[in-house]
């Protein structure tokens, strides 16, 4: 069996399976990007559920797996050279796990590379200006009189949607990378869902004069595993 016991984390969230991946998340967008991809790949894991809401990711426990406080995180009990290892930042996460199992991530080089910088994408351009619309529009700075930060992240989110809208209409690509779903999808689709969900803001970025951009997320939320993984991890009993 395996030893998490090094591991500050696996005293308050105990591993029933420690032989398995531990998953350390929510249900945010940035939370469910590894859980789907899990449930993609069809590994094996065991999911804990982080209560963000509740500053749990501030504790020390948690802080000792990801010293930056934030979800995902994980600890891989079979890592490289066969040893437990952990691991935070939902990219990188996704990277090892495709490069681990060999799937959703192209062999070519250059199609390598280039999915790569769609997950970079994702996580310098459409991660934060998203989250910052939320901020603006739902949370507290909703209550700002000042307008003008919620109409500048409102444009620059427009402009990033539209960036994928070109890439999506470009040769009629069905995903991010072509033909093929991969991690640049995973990586991106939970972000699109949350702007025009749970952020509100869906009139705001004007989400329906797109085209190719919405038939892509139905694409996305139509895969059995992607529903799955966004229910992961489930509530607390």
């Amino acid at each position: 069996m395996s030893d998490l016991s090094g591991f500050p984390i696996a005293a308050r969230w105990p591993a029933q399976h420690p032989e398995l991946l531990q998953l350390y998340s929510a249900t945010t967008p940035n939370g469910v990007k590894i859980s789907i991809m899990l449930e993609e790949i069809e590994h094996p894991y065991e999911a804990h559920r982080i209560d963000i809401s509740n500053d749990e990711t501030w504790t020390p426990e948690f802080l000792s797996l990801n010293p930056n406080g934030k979800i995902p995180a994980i600890i891989d009990p079979d890592g490289p050279n066969g040893k437990p290892m952990a691991l935070f930042e939902s990219g990188a996460i996704l990277l090892y796990l495709a490069e681990k199992t060999g799937k959703l991530l192209p062999v070519d080089p250059a199609e390598r590379y280039q999915t790569i910088q769609w997950v970079f994408f994702q996580m310098a351009g459409i991660g934060p200006i998203f989250g910052q619309v939320g901020f603006f529009n739902k949370f507290a700075g909703r209550h700002y009189e000042d307008k003008r930060p919620l109409q500048r992240y409102v444009a620059e989110s427009k402009r990033l949607i539209g960036v994928l809208e070109t890439r999506l209409r470009e040769h009629g690509r069905p995903w991010i990378m072509g033909d093929d779903y991969t991690i640049a999808d995973i990586t991106t689709l939970g972000w699109v869902r949350h702007i025009i969900g749970f952020y509100e803001a869906r009139d705001l970025v004007e989400f329906d004069t797109f085209t190719h951009v919405p038939a892509w997320l139905e694409r996305c939320l139509a895969r059995p595993a992607v529903q799955r993984g966004l229910l992961v991890p489930k509530p607390r009993r």
